[in-house]
């Protein structure tokens, strides 16, 4: 059960890393200009709370899905990292200490795309 419990973590998490990036790609320009770039993870015990622009409530609305897919706490957390050539890296980390033996409180996953 610890097993599966970690495997579906893994899954949300891949899941919220495509969740950002078709919102980016939505957007545009503006991702590709580092608008969605965080210089600092976003942790889901602390989701930004600025949305005057796209980029920030978009933002605002991928923390709220780590949080609620993957826990709110400080080790749950997305980072953002664009190239001007569109080329993205999509940094989630989250807690996995529930798979049991051989699991890690500490799981990070990256995806990389083209905007």
């Amino acid at each position: 059960m610890s097993t599966n419990n970690s495997s579906m973590a893994r899954s949300m998490a891949t899941i919220a890393s495509y969740s950002i990036l078709d919102a980016m790609r939505a957007d545009g320009r503006n991702a590709k200009q580092g608008a969605y770039n965080t210089d600092a993870p976003i942790t889901a015990d602390a989701c930004p709370t600025d949305t005057d622009t796209l980029a920030k409530a978009q933002l605002a609305q991928w923390c709220d899905l780590l949080k609620r897919s993957l826990g709110a706490a400080s080790s749950t957390s997305g980072k953002v990292n664009c190239q001007g050539d569109g080329t993205c890296a999509i940094t989630i980390t989250f807690d996995d200490s529930r798979a049991g033996d051989g699991g890690s409180d500490k799981q990070q996953l990256t995806t990389r795309a083209m905007l």
